[in-house]
């Protein structure tokens, strides 16, 4: 079983793994720890991570990212059109109430929901920790946003269930990296004296806070703040317009009118920013940017900070209002946390110190990995086969979340809603609500402040209904009691719904101490009737979940099948190359006249076929058959050069088991003194009929020319080594026998001096005190 952690991003992901008795941050299959979150569709096959990122300026119309920021919205949200539009050129569509895109995938316009995407995504994230790891991955623990609604956080739930994972956890970003910082400390207070530390992140996309107290064995998240788009793409997009209307004056050019001149633009601002976080000034180079121009500029430091003041003034924002949630003085706080690429940029880093004067800004933790860490941290937290030290998480909801039904007429003060979870309620955590009700009744379950949630997400979350509620038997209304929770993904459930009946019973009848008998007592006793209820909310329908996991393991096969035709296409085509190569160089000696002539034309065939309309396209049974045909006559030629190159090292290992072992037969060393000599001279026989043997099978090998098959094979060889050891082994390392045992005569044993009797105790000596007896030895026992 194995155990991962995944730091979902908008631009990459990165994986950890819980293994060596330590957390790793894996590498994907072109060794990069970050996977792009991109998934791209072409003409055969899906691509997706690394895959993707290279075909997102050639291939930027069928080419999908920013998956985490469009989880969980509709298409009416005006974040979407506002914000998120401005990162995309695929076409958006809605897909079933969600933001969904309208592809080219199989030369057929398909459309696919964010969700389905993200699971796509998902599924390569689990591959790649899978090939790492030699196993199949199914446990896992996601990172999200803390700001993440319901909504959003279902749907990534949905995801990951139609990518095949189990998500033991949605843990909130800040309360990951927390969990990483706090869980290896050692010199953890006291819980009457927390250590209060500020985590700021500076991501991609958004700047998240978070103010915690830590104590042994224990964090505690006091406040959250969010500011949802001011991240590392804003100031890159900044940039972008800045050198887009620099360029439309001095070349002539609109960039932002062709995607594969703002995709090269785009890259060359990066290039830029990351000058400017270590320099005063940095130049532009961007060739062939559009109409065969090639495109150059320079920025100063200072003009770099006026052009991205808009973002930089929106990072205090949320750190000051976690401050101040928190109910903490500056003077209170201990440690101030970076994390993020954008805290490297120093205006960033400027604009966090304002809030924090004349404390030190600490960037102790990996600014890159901390999420990936901590959200590993809790997989193997809730896994069964890892110990982690103690340590437990009290995070907190981002909003208010409020219960609402319908008047009952009989009730005249009944009221219609309740704030069960504030702002700020501990995740998880459960509470019961009590109705006093003579039918069947409905509980609506929407957040409090819908204006205080992302763009226009609906703030509906959950509907619970119970059934076969009736009057009590003395026509009264019936004590309902309804269990909800806000569980460990940060998300509503109801677990519970029962009727609290009191019923009266007699006690036993008791007699008095003149025989006769009491009265019975009446006993009242409390009864829990379950009351079926259903309840829904925003998750996928699970037979939609199955008909979307029908659809990405169809998907899945059909990416598999291509890359595994692509791999044998492509192992054809470097075998025409490299045997026809070898031929005049490494294998010119071990190859016959004919041979080659027979060879050479089969690979001009083959090589002909591969760049026909055919070959071009053709089956994976094909190639491999074309590549196993080639290897049938090229092998004989291979097998005669490896043999060569493995005939010396293989007759070395032979003559040193051979003297090794006739020396140990021979030798007068005290240790072999007792094996027999009829033994040691079979070793010593069997020894010399093999050195023989290997000196003839030399001679033989020395007389044939390189180009014919061989007499003496690495094999043979290694076969006769195996035979010395398995025949000798045994014999000279036969144990000594033991010596025979001595019987003494009974009634001739010489007596000890004094008086000793066996298994009596002695009586002390003269000033010694006497010896208590013992008992059994104690065993510690884990």
């Amino acid at each position: 079983m194995a155990v991962v952690g995944v730091d979902f991003g908008t631009l990459h992901s990165k994986i950890g793994v819980a293994r060596h008795r330590g957390i790793d941050i894996i590498v994907n299959e072109v060794s990069n720890r970050a996977t792009p979150s991109l998934v791209s569709f072409g003409p055969k096959q899906r691509s997706i991570g690394e895959a993707a990122k290279t075909l997102e300026t050639s291939n930027f119309r069928n080419t999908v990212g920013g998956l985490k920021r469009l989880i969980g919205r509709t298409l009416n949200d005006p974040e979407v059109h506002e914000v998120e539009k401005n990162f995309h050129n695929a076409t958006f569509v809605d897909v079933n109430g969600t933001v969904g895109f309208q592809v080219n995938y199989l030369g057929e316009q398909r459309q696919f929901s964010i969700t389905q995407l993200t699971a796509m995504y998902l599924g390569k994230l689990r591959d790649i920790a899978a090939s790492e790891l030699k196993t199949g991955v199914s446990d896992i623990v996601i990172t999200v946003p803390g700001w993440f609604t319901d909504i959003q956080r279902r749907a990534l739930l949905d995801a990951a269930q139609i990518a095949g994972l189990n998500p033991l956890r949605l843990i909130n970003d800040t309360t990951a990296v927390a969990l990483g910082y706090g869980i290896t400390k050692s010199d953890l207070p006291e819980p009457e004296n927390p250590r209060h530390v500020v985590f700021v992140d500076v991501g991609h996309s958004s700047t998240s806070c978070s103010v915690v107290a830590f104590s042994k064995g224990r964090l505690d998240v006091k406040a959250t703040a969010y500011e949802r788009n001011a991240g590392g793409r804003d100031i890159d997009h900044a940039l972008v317009r800045h050198f887009a209307e620099e360029f439309k004056e001095k070349y002539k050019i609109d960039v932002l009118s062709s995607p594969k001149a703002t995709f090269r633009l785009a890259a060359g601002c990066e290039k830029v920013k990351k000058v400017l976080s270590a320099n005063a000034e940095a130049p532009l180079n961007v060739e062939s940017i559009m109409n065969d121009i090639d495109a150059t500029s320079r920025l100063t430091r200072e003009e770099y900070e006026k052009l991205i003041e808009s973002v930089l003034e929106r990072i205090p924002g949320p750190i000051q209002q976690a401050l101040t949630e928190s109910g903490l003085l500056l003077e209170q706080i201990d440690t101030i946390e970076l994390v993020g690429g954008g805290t490297r940029i120093p205006a960033v880093r400027a604009k966090i110190q304002s809030v924090f004067e004349g404390k030190v800004l600490s960037t102790t933790l990996n600014q890159d990995e901390a999420a990936a860490r901590g959200a590993t941290f809790a997989c193997a937290m809730l896994s069964p086969i890892f110990r982690v030290r103690d340590f437990s998480m009290h995070d907190i909801s981002p909003y208010p979340i409020k219960f609402h039904w319908e008047h009952q007429p009989e009730e005249p003060n009944d009221e219609t809603e309740l704030l069960v979870f504030p702002k700020g309620n501990i995740i998880p955590s459960t509470k019961a609500l009590t109705f006093y009700r003579k039918q069947p009744f409905e509980i609506e379950v929407a957040y409090a402040d819908p204006a205080g949630l992302p763009g226009g997400i609906n703030p509906w979350i959950a509907k619970f209904t119970a059934k076969n509620v009736s009057p009590n038997e003395n026509g009264d209304h019936s004590t309902v009691r309804v269990r909800t929770r806000l569980n460990l993904h940060g998300v509503i459930s109801f677990e519970q719904a029962y009727l609290e009946v009191v019923e009266e019973t007699d006690e036993p009848m008791q007699v008095d101490a003149e025989g006769a008998e009491q009265q019975p007592k009446k006993k009242k006793v409390s009864k829990k009737i379950d009351v079926p209820f259903v309840w829904g909310s925003t998750s996928l329908d699970p037979s939609v979940v199955e008909k979307f996991k029908e659809q990405e393991a169809e998907m899945y096969a059909a990416d598999k099948l291509v890359m595994d035709t692509e791999d044998r296409k492509n192992a054809l085509e470097e075998y025409v190359y490299d045997m026809r190569g070898r031929l005049d160089e490494r294998y010119v000696a071990y190859v016959k006249a004919q041979e080659k002539e027979t060879l050479l034309k089969a690979l001009q065939d083959a090589e002909d076929w591969l760049y026909s309309e055919e070959g071009e396209d053709a089956t994976k049974s094909a190639y491999v058959e074309r590549l196993d045909a080639l290897k049938k006559l090229g092998d004989p030629i291979t097998g005669r050069y490896k043999e060569t190159e493995q005939r010396s090292a293989v007759v070395s290992q032979l003559r040193e088991t051979i003297n090794r072992y006739m020396s140990e037969a021979t030798s007068a060393d005290e240790k072999y003194a007792h094996i027999d000599d009829k033994d040691r001279q079979a070793v010593v026989e069997k020894c010399a009929t093999i050195q023989q043997w290997l000196e003839d099978q030399i001679a033989r090998q020395s007389e044939r020319p390189k180009d014919v098959d061989p007499v003496l094979t690495a094999a043979d060889v290694l076969k006769r080594k195996d035979e010395i050891i398995y025949f000798a082994t045994p014999i000279l390392t036969r144990p000594k026998p033991k010596p025979p045992k001595t019987e003494t005569p009974s009634g001739t044993e010489t007596p000890k001096s004094g008086t000793e009797t066996p298994n009596a105790q002695q009586p002390p000596q003269e000033g010694e005190a006497p010896k208590e007896s013992q008992g059994p030895s104690e065993m510690d026992v884990d």
